[in-house]
């Protein structure tokens, strides 16, 4: 119906006599002071008695004023969006900008086709209006609000029947439409066809690239921009954090700073969101005291983002301090508290959050139940969490996803369950995804079981070819039997495939906010003379204690990660090294590594971890590990 109405609109010129009206209509600025009572916080009961003192007086039978009060609750007062539709139907010649102005409102509503009902009522006005670029600027709006790209393309039709094609606020509209349709082609075509591109434009092409993930294109757009306003700093560090390159987010929003720029929720949010992603606790401290300082309100996302970056900094006490003092939680609040307590190892804390959570009267969703299985499968509860898993769907109606089997399966094969591991796979609805076959290869590992361990990489394979984890865990369990021709077999499967082991890698925080970077074998650190003795002496230290290392998964790493000695040269030893020579004595060294901690890595840092006395904590690909005094919470059992 919307498409069809596209296409039968007539087509005015711009020099249509009404273009005069309009134009006189849209500089009506100066507000009747009765009118400018209409504020957010206005109640229905107060805007009836607005509406009976402009009626009483006369007022509204001046269309411009009639039209500014409409115009005054529908976006001032949204939440009474309906009283201005009820006003407008008793107005006796509404203008174009009152019909603008209700299109604008519904364009941000939770009824944005309503939109389109207006813009009827402007082809079949009396007074022969024809829409003008306001109009199309929120019908582009309404139809990204929509993500309807069918409704989209005959919005971009009309408007370019009426010549509106190039007006830069259409312009930048479409720019913006077609990156809420995930377009980044016609983003470009678009933008390509500006001569000459004002701010705006610009601004909302590098949002449309950095949230598409082109940060490169938008770097160079941005870096070029003679003016930037807010949105544009804000829209390439919430690239540069969507995209994990956080440390550029960072380095950007120190720049934004030295500039001068005003900062906002929305520049926090992505810098904690970066913070997070590296692990970077001192600079996530700093940003905290800045929200602070500069009194930022704690709206939900930013309070939600605070709780998030404690957490997988590994300091839960700052996480939870941060999620009780917040005086509004909403479902992402809680599960971002109680992924954080599940993915620090707390799993009975995780499970007590849980309970306030439901006594609170919120309704877990999706996100909640994947850190209630988690905190379930690291500290073995198998019951507990099947018990969640089956009221998913029974006591909440939420269909379990494939993350939700894939952790169910985790929880069976960590309490050495396989046999049940395995048949909750082969009982799945759906076909069993990689990670519910990787959470039982990660089992067998565990538990030395190669003939279920052959068949679980096996059906890893057949999902993803180039799967490098599922070979590298079965060599580790061939390694683990020495059972080294089918070590070999697998590195040379692997050779033929092309399949090539990530590398790994450690990011650590020093210096107040210094990141450095470390990869397996890597010698390139400015610093790395002083590393190489460290390691030395972290060598001997763990000799006298009686360590041995692990060397079984050593032949089939030798090539990756062997310079000199194999195991020294892992990327999270070289990065505590360099935290051992770089930070106080007292201050705990902060790891965080792209891959999951072998065994001898984990072994050797308990010991370090004794023989330094420094706490140390490493967040792997799965959780974390906080070693002290000799042991680490996970207490073996990851």
């Amino acid at each position: 119906m919307i498409c069809a109405a596209f296409l039968r609109c007539p087509k005015y010129p711009l020099d249509h006599p009404s273009s005069s009206l309009i134009m006189s209509s849209l500089r009506f600025i100066a507000k009747h002071p009765t009118i400018s009572m209409v504020e957010p916080c206005t109640t229905l009961r107060e805007l009836k008695q607005i509406h009976t003192q402009l009626f009483i007086n006369g007022l509204l039978n001046n269309p411009h004023l009639a039209g500014q009060f409409i115009a005054s609750i529908a976006l001032n007062n949204p939440s009474n969006l309906y009283y201005s539709n009820q006003v407008l139907d008793h107005s006796q010649k509404p203008t174009l900008f009152t019909f603008n102005s209700m299109i604008r409102a519904h364009s941000k509503s939770s009824t944005p086709h309503r939109s389109f009902h207006f813009y009827s009522r402007i082809l079949h006005s009396t007074d022969n209006f024809a829409p003008d670029n306001y109009t199309f600027t929120f019908l582009v709006r309404t139809s990204a609000q929509l993500l309807a790209p069918q409704i989209g393309s005959s919005v971009y039709c009309a408007l370019v029947k009426y010549g509106f094609e190039h007006d830069p606020h259409v312009q930048s509209g479409l720019i913006y439409m077609y990156a809420e349709f995930g377009d980044l082609v016609a983003c470009h075509r678009v933008f390509s066809s500006i001569c000459e591109p004002d701010l705006v434009c610009q601004t909302a092409m590098v949002s449309a690239c950095a949230k598409m993930g082109d940060v490169g294109f938008a770097r160079k757009l941005f870096d070029k921009m003679s003016q930037k306003d807010p949105i544009a700093w804000n829209a390439m560090i919430s690239g540069y954090a969507q995209c994990g390159q956080s440390r550029e987010a960072l380095t950007l929003f120190n720049l934004m700073q030295r500039e001068g720029v005003k900062v906002n929720e929305v520049s926090m949010v992505s810098v904690l969101s970066a913070c997070a992603h590296l692990g970077a606790l001192d600079q996530g401290r700093w940003a905290h005291v800045y929200i602070e300082r500069n009194k930022l309100p704690m709206t939900l996302a930013l309070g939600t983002a605070l709780i998030d970056m404690y957490s997988k900094c590994g300091n839960m006490n700052k996480a939870m301090e941060a999620f009780w003092r917040m005086k509004e939680k909403n479902v992402y609040t809680w599960s971002s508290a109680i992924g954080g307590l599940a993915m620090n190892g707390a799993g009975e804390k995780c499970l007590e959050l849980f309970s306030l959570m439901k006594q609170d009267g919120v309704q877990p969703n999706e996100v909640t139940f994947v850190s209630v299985l988690r905190g379930c499968s690291v500290v073995g509860l198998v019951e507990e969490g099947r018990k969640h898993f089956v009221s998913m769907s029974k006591v909440y109606g939420i269909e379990p996803q494939l993350e939700h089997y894939g952790l169910m399966v985790d929880l069976y094969g960590r309490a050495g369950r396989l046999d049940e591991a395995l048949n909750f796979i082969n009982g799945m609805p759906v076909r069993p995804h990689v990670g519910a076959w990787g959470a039982l290869l990660n089992a067998c590992k565990i538990y030395k079981n190669m003939e279920m361990g052959e068949l679980a990489s096996r059906k890893i394979v057949e999902i993803e070819a180039k799967n490098h984890g599922a070979y590298v865990l079965l060599s580790n369990i061939y390694a683990d039997t020495k059972d080294w021709d089918r070590v070999s077999n697998v590195r040379q499967t692997m050779n033929v495939k092309g399949v090539r082991k990530q590398p790994g890698c450690s990011v650590i925080e020093v210096g107040g906010g210094e990141v450095h970077e470390f990869f397996v074998g890597d010698k390139s650190h400015p610093r790395y003379a002083e590393i190489q003795v460290m390691l030395g002496e972290i060598a001997k230290r763990l000799k006298l204690l009686g360590y041995v290392a692990n060397t079984n998964p050593v032949l089939f790493d030798i090539e990756e990660e062997e310079k000199e000695n194999a195991l020294c040269m892992h990327s999270e030893k070289i990065a505590i090294a360099f935290g051992l020579i770089s930070l106080g004595p007292d201050v705990p060294i902060r790891i965080v590594k792209n891959l999951r901690v072998c065994w001898d890595c984990h072994d050797a840092t308990k010991m370090i971890s004794k023989a330094f006395n420094r706490e140390i904590i490493v967040r792997d690909r799965n959780r974390f590990h906080h070693f002290r005094a000799g042991e680490c919470s996970c207490k073996g059992y990851w």
